[in-house]
């Protein structure tokens, strides 16, 4: 009689999220490679094989980027103007290419954020069940 073995395999354990986002390594086995540009993600991972278009990220990162740094920017350009009074030049000179580098610059570690937030949640698309009709 021919005795088979299964071979222990050693999962590895899923990398932190922020961690994981900041440095944009894969949700399931924390190797590099979850992007193939500055913001389009890989088709999936050259390491465990995790199928990253089956992940729908969206426009939810640019959204919540736009908000939220729309509202540090604007405050700041408030504080700015209220207590240095710099002509309204400078302002958008100093604002514009701040507001675009720090959307730019966050969008990537948003969508890895979410990305991750998506493989550790398991979140698939809704799905609505259809009423049976009574008799």
């Amino acid at each position: 009689m021919t005795e088979v073995r299964a071979e222990a395999v050693t999962p590895t354990p899923e990398p932190a999220p922020l961690p994981a986002a900041f440095k944009g390594l894969c949700p399931r086995c924390g190797a590099p490679g979850l992007f193939k540009g500055w913001l389009a993600f890989a088709d999936r991972c050259g390491a465990c094989g995790l199928d990253y278009t089956r992940f729908n990220v969206g426009d939810g990162p640019a959204a919540l980027l736009v908000l939220l740094l729309g509202a540090i920017v604007v405050g700041a350009a408030i504080a700015i103007q209220l207590t240095l009074a710099p002509p309204i030049w400078l302002q958008l000179i100093l604002w514009v290419p701040v507001t675009i580098a720090a959307v730019i610059g966050a969008l990537r570690v948003a969508k890895a954020a979410l990305l991750g937030s998506e493989y550790r949640t398991a979140a698939r698309e809704g799905r609505i069940t259809p009423i049976e009709p009574k008799p």
